[in-house]
């Protein structure tokens, strides 16, 4: 004869149900700490950088001025019976630091211009019609590009792990750009291009992003000359994370390079 199960009392069921609930608890809790960890750490290695050749007084090649969009001005202006003026359009967020730990690299960003490039200080590329892509600010879909000479203190480092096995070591070092809104946006070195000529239809190949892409390309140059050819390294976003005001609003010094 088949023995027939017993349904558990109602007080058996609530404390089945209770404790499946607890469980599924504790084990959501334990992913989101590993996920938490997995977006602090660093993507890139921090290996110690090898040997450097002897220090290259570099310059790279300057481009047109191009204003920063400024905040809008509001539609009307506002009526006699309005109590308080309207509230003016924030001002876009740019980049104010790069940092490339593996590299010992750590610079304020000033807005790139026409002018010879400063020393002490890394440049954005800002939009311009000449050239064949939109350059844009960290956050936005599309290329954001700095670029600083090849000196000791700014982006002689890249130069240098450049020369050795063409770049390959920079595989996977963590870049971090800073913003004016307090963010700090890491990103992976994915690629590393040399020899590329200041002008022409490969000049800016590295830096036409796919569709929905977010990516950094710091540029240097391979030789003291404005012609020389430039170093290009590309890296792709990974994720962004609020930064304290300090860190992302680094005073900067610029000089006129002698």
């Amino acid at each position: 004869m088949p023995v027939h199960q017993r349904r558990p009392p109602r007080l058996t069921r609530q404390l089945e149900r209770h404790l499946a609930s607890s469980i599924l608890t504790g084990v959501g809790v334990t992913l989101l700490a590993a996920g938490l960890f997995a977006y602090v750490l660093p993507f890139g290695a921090t290996a110690t950088a090898p040997a450097t050749p002897p220090a290259t007084q570099a310059a790279i090649v300057s481009f047109p001025p191009t204003a920063l969009p400024s905040a809008a001005s509001p539609a009307t202006a506002p009526s006699a019976a309005t109590s308080a003026a309207p509230s003016p359009t924030p001002k876009p967020a740019v980049a104010t630091r790069v940092v490339v730990p593996a590299l010992g690299i750590d610079l304020p960003i000033l807005p790139g211009t026409a002018k010879f490039p400063y020393c002490n200080v890394a440049q954005y590329l800002p939009p311009n019609p000449s050239l064949p892509f939109t350059p844009v600010q960290p956050g936005q879909d599309g290329t954001t590009y700095l670029y600083a000479h090849a000196r000791v203190g700014m982006f002689l480092p890249l130069l240098n792990d450049s020369m050795i096995d063409n770049g390959a070591g920079m595989i996977g070092f963590s870049v971090l750009v800073y913003t004016s809104d307090s963010k700090v946006y890491w990103y992976s070195i994915s690629r590393v291009k040399r020899h590329v000529p200041p002008t022409g239809s490969g000049t800016w190949e590295i830096a036409k992003a796919p569709a929905g892409v977010k990516q950094l390309v710091l540029q240097t140059s391979e030789g003291p000359y404005e012609s020389s050819t430039k170093l290009q390294v590309l890296a792709k976003f990974e994720l962004v994370q609020t930064a304290t005001y300090a860190a992302s609003h680094p005073t900067p010094h610029p000089i006129i390079c002698s």
